[in-house]
């Protein structure tokens, strides 16, 4: 397995600007991780920025492992969907520019409740199996993030990825294990990662833990309202240890990128997170 760093555990210092899509991988070559994952999110769409970004990998002689796009197909409306779908043909384009060879996607939420998984679902599979037939087409593969109420616990994802397989004849679509967001549904990482055996194309290797008592800062709501927070690895609620047991018994060789959520300064909590998943995973 190979330990990546995505570029989400830095929002912070890129919304402070303290950090550039040029400065993070300047940050993670420092970091000797063996890559690192990019997001939609943090970029413009502006050509020469694309083209910074490609020289600074370069020059850090580092791999963009995975590049994660952000779209939402939980809407009633074609339009919206129709704008999901693009989101990702557009991440199709940048991953291939960067290299990378997997796009982390998501199936959607509806965080007002106004409409139900059994409504969603149809339009989340279709969006999927026409973006997985584009991706195909590239060479590159997708991988369906557990992640919200309508495609969060195991069973879901499974669910969502096997229709989707079913309609495109392929199996383009795999899973992104995110094993701290399994912790917002109320389930165990570990057992997730049994019940996605065969599925698994990447994992974000992320620990949440109970928020303390009195805390007034950010927190994630579980199903059940609970709140949790974001912890450097190894310091939360997440059997992480059983969760790479598991994956070296499917046989599972792809990348663990950290993804950090925590309060505390990334600039800490990142290089204390890799000390611990080398520490896991023996290297």
């Amino acid at each position: 397995m190979k330990l990546g760093l995505s570029m989400w555990s830095a929002v912070h210092l890129v919304k402070d600007q303290s950090m550039d899509q040029v400065g993070f991988i300047r940050w993670a070559q420092e970091l000797q991780v063996d890559g690192v994952e990019l997001l939609d999110f943090f970029h413009s769409g502006a050509a020469e920025e694309s083209e910074q970004v490609q020289e600074a990998l370069r020059e850090a002689e580092l791999p963009c492992s995975v590049f994660s796009v952000s779209n939402n197909f939980a809407k009633p409306d074609a339009g919206d969907r129709h704008q999901a779908r693009e989101r990702i043909l557009s991440g199709l384009d940048r991953a291939h520019q960067y290299g990378a060879s997997i796009i982390r996607v998501f199936g959607g939420d509806d965080h007002e409740r106004k409409i139900t998984l059994d409504e969603a679902r149809p339009w989340i599979v279709e969006g999927l199996a026409q973006a997985s037939r584009a991706a195909r087409e590239r060479g590159l593969r997708l991988a369906l993030e557990n992640h919200g109420s309508m495609a969060g616990t195991s069973a879901q994802v499974r669910g969502i990825i096997e229709e989707v397989r079913q309609q495109t004849g392929d199996d383009t679509l795999g899973a992104n294990l995110d094993t701290g967001n399994f912790v917002l549904v109320g389930e165990d990482s570990v057992h997730a990662t049994e019940q996605l055996e065969g599925l698994i194309s990447m994992v974000h290797f992320k620990d949440f833990a109970p928020a303390p008592p009195g805390w007034d800062g950010f927190a994630y709501h579980s199903l059940s309202g609970d709140p949790f927070v974001g912890t450097a690895l190894g310091e939360g609620a997440v059997d992480l240890p059983g969760v790479v047991q598991k994956l070296r018994s499917q046989g599972f060789t792809g990348w663990l990128n950290l993804e950090y959520e925590g309060a505390e300064s990334a600039r800490t909590a990142v290089p204390r997170s890799l000390a611990f998943g080398r520490s896991i995973l023996g290297s």
